[in-house]
């Protein structure tokens, strides 16, 4: 078997700006040979163990290169040499944790209407199609990240375009990452005033600033965000992710439990402007057990086309973005292999599969052709000031919240990348960024009501570069031709997996451009 990396031997010019494989987010810098364990693992490093330490650490980025270039210059032999910057500690049970929340984001509420417009089995097989794509989309990563030693997504850009590739990397996960954080606050900010007002039975709000948008979302960013974003680690915020996804599985049961409670037609209610609660039909006395099975608006549909279903295929093309956060948790995981990267993956995607497919059939099933693009306040409709429902409105909000520190993990490492790319760890630098990000976000959401828009078009540019193009363009630049040949099986597939990146890009925009040439803003790109 050639080895994979012949002929790539990393040049000065590279090992400069890679002394470690990533250049930041660490005190202790060691470079470790890899031993080969089997045919899986012969690719993988070892993190930096007891055994395998260097007894001379140092902090100095001079003295760390110039100890890389010696080890490089002893290991002619092996041209494959690996480096980390810590010992992987992350459990495999966490990194399933953080990978499925970094998944699972405020698009699931739009998923029932989804599967409104196209029909139950329609969704079904476009769901499965971009779960399959988006495991394949992690597999090239992880192949090309093994053959250089490699876990930072900005740096296999480095490597396979220097530095347009790393910068073009850096600035699409930049630009994704504070798209989503910012839509999960716009969620807090007009979301929370109202469950708040809900709860205390505020049916005339006179100003108090607690139902204040503005001051809560600030309050929630100080209290809770910042905290858990200045870990130093992402494996530590395995059990917030853990917390996350449980809410968002009672989200879930919620929904189920309610398709059994809700009739069909579902009675309306009418909420006017000062929110004061007004009936607006009588109560169906069958309550929920009576459903008017001869009328079609009660009646699942298999397939279905309309003007609508092309805008769903966005928002079910980006429902597994999670491909920023995917290096950043392979490097700690605790003794990583591709293969048990990859089981996390899948398992992570598996799960959010699962989830997604109920939570659109249930949501669906209960409301039909008359759920909102949210599924949430199709139930405000029946009734606002529902207890089981508005407990599922915190549970959504504390998933959302508890979401955003796990975005911006990649947004900080991408930042460091670009900007400050042979700096070992540096508290007041990885605090500055983070607090430096979250302010600029909370002007965002303060002051920009409309950014939404400008951000569906950065989403729909960025976010096929990072799940389709750019996995596939480094994996064509990064292995090496004597292993695959140009016209070689995975890497036709992987062009054609690029392709389709470009595809997804052109619609997205065009459903962008229909919507403001147009005046309506039915296309919902959250993730």
């Amino acid at each position: 078997m050639s080895n994979p990396a012949e002929g790539m031997d990393p040049t000065p010019a590279e090992m400069n700006a890679i002394p470690n494989g990533k250049g930041h987010e660490t005190a202790e810098e060691t470079a470790t040979p890899i031993k080969a364990q089997s045919e899986d693992t012969a690719q993988e490093i070892v993190p930096n163990s007891t055994q395998n330490a260097s007894p001379h650490r140092t902090g100095d980025g001079e003295a760390n290169l110039a100890e890389s270039q010696e080890f490089l210059s002893n290991m002619d032999d092996k041209k494959t040499p690996r480096f980390t910057d810590f010992e992987g500690k992350t459990s495999f049970g966490m990194s399933v944790f953080n990978l499925g929340n970094a998944i699972m984001g405020s698009g699931i509420l739009g998923l029932a209407y989804a599967m409104a417009n196209t029909g139950i089995i329609l969704f079904l097989f476009l769901l499965t199609a971009v779960a399959g794509l988006s495991s394949y989309s992690i597999h090239l990563l992880l192949k090309s990240s093994g053959v250089v030693g490699i876990r930072a997504y900005e740096q296999l850009g480095y490597r396979a375009f220097g530095t347009p590739g790393k910068m073009a990397a850096g600035i699409a996960i930049t630009l994704q990452n504070i798209g989503a954080m910012s839509s999960y606050l716009y969620i807090v900010k007009y979301e929370f005033p109202l469950v708040i007002q809900a709860f205390l039975k505020v049916d005339n709000p006179s100003g108090e600033w607690f139902l204040n948008g503005n001051y809560l979302v600030i309050i929630v960013s100080v209290s809770v965000i910042l905290p858990l974003a200045l870990m130093k680690q992402l494996g530590y915020l395995g059990y917030t992710s853990g917390f996350s996804l449980s809410c968002m599985v009672f989200f879930l049961l919620a929904v189920i439990y309610k398709k059994f409670q809700v009739p069909c037609p579902f009675v309306d209610f009418a909420l006017n402007r000062t929110a004061v609660l007004n009936t607006s039909a009588v109560a169906d006395p069958g309550g929920a057990d009576h459903v008017h099975e001869d009328d079609p608006s009660c009646t699942p549909r298999m397939f279905n086309l309309n003007s609508q279903t092309a805008y769903t295929i966005p928002i079910l093309a980006f429902a597994f973005v999670c491909h920023p956060e995917v290096l950043p948790i392979y490097t700690e995981l605790r003794n990583p292999t591709k293969k048990k990267m990859q089981h996390v993956a899948n398992i992570s995607i598996a799960v959010m599969y699962i989830m997604y497919f109920l939570a659109a059939l249930f949501g669906y099933l209960t409301f039909y052709v008359k759920v909102e693009a949210e599924l949430l306040h199709t139930y405000s409709r029946i009734d606002p000031y529902d207890t089981l429902i508005l407990c599922v409105r915190v549970a959504v909000l504390t998933a959302v919240t508890l979401t955003v520190p796990i975005v911006l993990f990649p947004v900080r490492r991408a930042l460091q990348q670009m900007l400050f790319p042979n700096k070992t760890f540096y508290w007041p630098r990885h605090i500055g960024i983070a607090v430096t990000l979250l302010t600029l976000i909370n002007l965002l959401v303060i002051f920009a009501p409309n950014i939404l828009g400008i951000f569906g078009v950065i989403g729909a540019t960025s976010a096929p570069c990072l799940i389709f193009i750019f996995p596939a363009v480094f994996y064509i630049r990064i292995i090496p031709k004597e292993d695959e040949p140009m016209r070689s099986p995975p890497k036709i597939l992987a062009a054609c997996f690029a392709g389709l990146g470009f595809l997804f890009m052109i619609m997205s925009l065009s459903f962008i451009i229909i919507d403001w040439t147009t005046g309506s803003s039915k296309s919902s790109s959250g993730h």
